[in-house]
């Protein structure tokens, strides 16, 4: 049967309460603190913990800044902040799109685009230039999807204009992207809509990548020779597909840039297609970096490749309210359309009875109500290879990442390399409601784990076995890996 917990990710335009029609800034945020208050799993624990009047300042200072947000967007961005009180992660605060849509064209608008900078020079003669230099440096033409990019030293600053942005009205030849120092750290990044980003942090990663904050370019001239494992690194951090590559005879690189559940066909598919391969060598490096999560099926597959020994995983309990209850009883009302059968539609309904029984109170909903706190997993054999599995990890690992780390840490196969995961796990299982104005959605959590507070990863995350300092950059995280798994 499928695991109903996790089956949660279901979203209803809903609202608790209705408000009469007076759409501000502060009858939103007011909607959003009452139902987040009321229904959210983890926000009575914050609340405790970090104590009452502690968050009644964080109130009083928050509400100045809703009453004077001047637009739509900047009322969203207060709400979020305001969230973060709670916890890092696992709730959300959205303008609907056709909302979004329209303050982004008014901003926009209210923007003098037409007298934007430009830079122009005549392409050819630039090429020309940049094909006699025998140094990799700034000066370049580089790519970032949708845009083409040169860039130019002009006087001592370095100017990155618009060679061609595919499907970007607003973005014309010429047009100034951005403008870094003559520090080559420091500078101006203009985004999508015009509005300025402050660069604080510019790399060239070998001779053919260009980090600008979190943007990553590639160049398209001048040619340079390739590093396999710097190529390697940012076809990672790029891909939106796992893939399987191999490091050496004895190490394959798994890479799964997300658990999301769309992405599971795919994981299984690398899985079956080189199970043989696997299955035959030493060494596997799953590289999970920045892996945000997703749906725990998603990993289902990998188990058997880690197993050692039976894995225990601590449950969750659910937080019975008539909004957050409704959810169950549209899962029962309409199984077909969430691909549920008549098997899982019957525990949908002794779930939702069981949870509408108990309303104000966290029900554990899980086992059928055997009343364990743990579920075991008992696999019937353990697979000779890979003998040594390294999983590396960093601070954006959250959520279904860090659940599957939670298991594989049992492995007597697995080690961790990296850094510090991001910790938000324990208040999970996230919904998303509707505004009584329809403007905005919020997102909030309905279950909170039993490890609280014995064992907490919320605000702490997952720690490596191996930790990867600065000191290594991160294009050689595997290398390093490999080397230390393959140690005689």
């Amino acid at each position: 049967m499928k695991k109903i917990y996790i089956l949660i990710l279901l979203f209803l335009g809903i609202s608790t309460f209705t408000y009469a029609q007076n759409c501000n800034c502060e009858t939103n945020f007011q909607w959003v603190k009452k139902t987040f208050e009321e229904n959210d799993a983890g926000s009575q624990y914050a609340i405790d913990k970090k104590g009452l009047s502690a968050y009644n300042a964080h109130n009083s200072e928050f509400l100045y800044k809703i009453r004077n947000a001047k637009s739509n967007i900047e009322c969203t961005q207060t709400i979020y902040d305001w969230l973060k009180f709670f916890r890092a992660d696992h709730f959300s605060i959205s303008l609907n799109e056709q909302q979004n849509t329209s303050e982004v064209k008014n901003d926009l608008q209210t923007k003098n685009v037409k007298n934007w900078e430009t830079v122009k020079i005549d392409l050819k003669k630039f090429e020309k230039y940049l094909n006699s230099k025998k140094e990799a440096d700034l000066e370049g033409v580089w790519e970032t999807s949708p845009y083409i990019i040169a860039v130019k030293k002009i006087d001592n600053d370095y100017k990155g204009f618009i060679v061609s942005a595919q499907g970007l009205d607003n973005w014309k030849p010429n047009d100034l992207k951005f403008n870094i120092g003559s520090d080559k750290k420091t500078g101006s990044f203009y985004l999508r809509n015009k509005s300025s980003q402050e660069i604080k942090n510019v790399q060239i990663i070998g001779k053919n990548y260009l980090v600008i904050n979190d943007i990553i370019l590639k160049r398209v001239s001048p040619k340079f020779e390739n590093d396999k494992a710097i190529d390697t690194y940012f076809k990672s951090i790029s891909s939106q597909k796992p893939f399987l590559e191999e490091i050496n005879n004895s190490t394959l690189l798994l890479r799964i840039p997300t658990f999301d559940g769309s992405q599971k066909k795919y994981i299984d598919s690398i899985l079956l297609v080189n199970k043989q391969k696997i299955e035959s060598r030493e060494n596997l490096i799953i590289d999970l970096r920045n892996n945000g999560g997703g749906d725990d099926n998603s990993y289902s597959k990998l188990i058997p490749y880690i197993y050692t020994n039976p894995i225990r995983t601590v449950r969750t309990q659910m937080y019975s309210t008539v909004l957050n209850n409704k959810r169950m009883l549209d899962s029962y009302e309409n199984y077909e359309k969430y691909g549920y059968s008549k098997e899982d539609r019957e525990y949908i309904k002794k779930a939702y009875d069981k949870l509408n029984a108990n309303l104000g109170k966290f029900v554990m909903i899980q086992g059928n109500g055997d009343g364990k706190i743990i579920d075991e997993e008992k696999l019937n054999k353990i697979l000779p290879y890979p003998k040594n599995i390294g999983i590396i990890i960093n601070h954006k690992n959250g959520s279904t990442a860090e659940q599957f780390l939670l298991a594989a840490k049992q492995s007597k196969k697995v080690k961790l390399f990296g850094t510090t995961t991001a910790g938000v796990l324990d208040i999970s299982n996230m919904y998303s409601v509707e505004s009584p104005c329809k403007e905005f959605k919020l997102g909030y959590s309905l279950s909170k784990s039993l490890r609280i507070p014995d064992m907490e990863i919320d605000g702490k995350g997952i720690q490596p076995d191996y930790y990867i300092d600065k000191s290594i950059p991160q294009h050689d995280w595997v290398n390093y890996v490999n080397e230390i798994l393959n140690e005689k």
